[in-house]
């Protein structure tokens, strides 16, 4: 599906992405998935502390799966623990090479802490998985607009 996604067409390329992370998203066992929403719901209403424990219990239960790492991190990003939600990254990512919001979400952290030449080595690389990624586009456009990446 990630091949058919590269070249996808824009509406195509929704529906794939939706398929996608619908694979991501499953652990293989019905109580880690039941964490995984969990963690998400309470990440949607704001009750980060709630949505890391339900995502560490996950994580704890399913260190192989990446979607578990990859949401824990988004919490540990939405709390202000940069340094717990990078190092979730990194495990999402060495579990998921190809896991394209992993990267993005890396591509914002490097933003946030000014390094604009990784931030747009990331979104680019995101692009490359999934050319229709509007959030990429829109990052490496506003990193354009710093002078970044821009050609002379």
């Amino acid at each position: 599906m990630l091949g058919d996604l590269r070249d996808a067409e824009a509406a195509e390329a929704i529906r794939l992405s939706r398929e996608i992370e619908r694979e991501w998203a499953k652990s293989g066992s019905t109580s880690l998935d039941m964490l995984l929403r969990r963690g998400r719901e309470a990440l949607e209403e704001e009750q980060i502390d709630i949505a890391i424990e339900h995502l560490t219990a996950l994580t704890d239960h399913a260190p192989d799966f990446a979607e578990g790492w990859h949401a824990r991190a988004t919490a540990f990003y939405m709390k202000g623990l940069y340094g717990p939600a990078l190092d979730d990254l990194q495990r999402a990512l060495i579990l998921n090479p190809d896991h394209y919001n992993a990267i993005f979400g890396l591509g914002v952290m490097l933003q946030e802490f000014g390094d604009y030449s990784l931030a747009q080595d990331a979104f680019s690389q995101v692009l490359d998985l999934h050319p229709n990624h509007e959030n990429a586009s829109k990052a490496l456009e506003q990193l354009k607009t710093r002078g970044i990446g821009r050609e002379l």
